[in-house]
């Protein structure tokens, strides 16, 4: 369900410093798009994950804008959801980096280019957007991945475990050597796991308290995605099911087993042995163009 949104609401924007470093020009031509259409215009520049923090909490009654990938958006939704004030106030985005780094934005539906998302936040539209939350209080807008890495490892060159680590400008223009370097090298059809089963991790899943599969068949990877009607896409491949993926709609799914990572939108977490995720239907609002 999408409620159109009251011209001239003052905004607060968040601009992230990849992005100016990544494509200055763009954060520009949003800045002054953005500056022209609203009555009340504050910029932030944090160079940290605590100042960005910071300037949402001191947000006041703006709504809370991102120039930057979908780490960025990622991080201010994390900041309002930390405070209890995600589903109070709508989020806009104008995104700005490497396009390896806006498949969320994409999938949401924002504008790839900088003007025409600058000018869906002032004209747009708040669409209320399902997202999961974690019983450690984590939450995942778009997608989680339970994938095999030989071991249960999973690498990620864009978080620590814990999914929160900012990265600087510097940092971040090393990602792609990073997982080059780091990236698992995929099985080959028909070979197994050293214990002698077919490559996979045993993992129990458990879907709104209906066991999918357990500990003796091993799983390949578990995905789960949130939708626009307070359930979630549960799909689970096993190594040797020629019958296709395990696919069901859920409102929770808990995954228990021995020492497993997830991907968790653009950041990998864990290790745990055991872990819910739970829907929260209309969680929040994403600005998006008007349709």
């Amino acid at each position: 369900m999408s409620a159109q949104r009251p011209a001239g609401h003052p905004l607060l924007v968040i601009i992230d410093p990849t992005a100016r470093v990544v494509d200055g020009e763009s954060v520009r031509i949003a800045k002054d798009v953005l500056c022209a259409g609203s009555p009340s215009v504050k910029i932030a520049l944090p160079e940290s994950e605590e100042e960005a923090d910071r300037a949402v909490a001191h947000r006041g009654r703006r709504h809370t804008v991102v120039i930057g990938d979908d780490g960025a958006l990622l991080r201010a939704v994390r900041a309002l959801h930390r405070e209890g004030a995600l589903g109070e106030t709508p989020v806009g985005l104008v995104p700005v980096g490497p396009r390896s780094a806006l498949s969320l934005a994409r999938a949401l539906g924002v504008p790839a280019e900088a003007v025409p998302a600058a000018r869906a936040v002032l004209d747009g539209a708040d669409r209320a957007l399902d997202l999961l939350i974690d019983d450690s209080g984590g939450i995942v807008i778009g997608a989680l991945r339970i994938p095999f890495r030989g071991g249960g490892a999973v690498i990620d060159a864009d978080a620590e475990a814990d999914g929160h680590h900012w990265w600087t400008p510097v940092e971040r223009t090393a990602r792609s050597l990073v997982r080059t370097l780091t990236a698992p090298i995929p099985a080959l059809p028909g070979l197994s796991s050293r214990d002698g089963h077919a490559a996979g991790q045993r993992l129990r899943v458990e879907a709104d308290g209906i066991l999918l599969t357990d500990l003796d068949h091993p799983v390949h990877e578990v995905s789960v995605r949130t939708g626009l009607d307070g359930l979630a896409e549960v799909v689970i491949r096993h190594p040797d099911d020629d019958e296709g993926p395990t696919r069901v709609r859920a409102q929770s799914i808990t995954v228990s087993g021995r020492d497993f990572l997830y991907r968790a939108d653009a950041g990998t977490a864990g290790p745990v042995r055991i872990r819910t995720w739970t829907v929260r239907p209309a969680a929040w609002r994403l600005t998006v163009p008007r349709q």
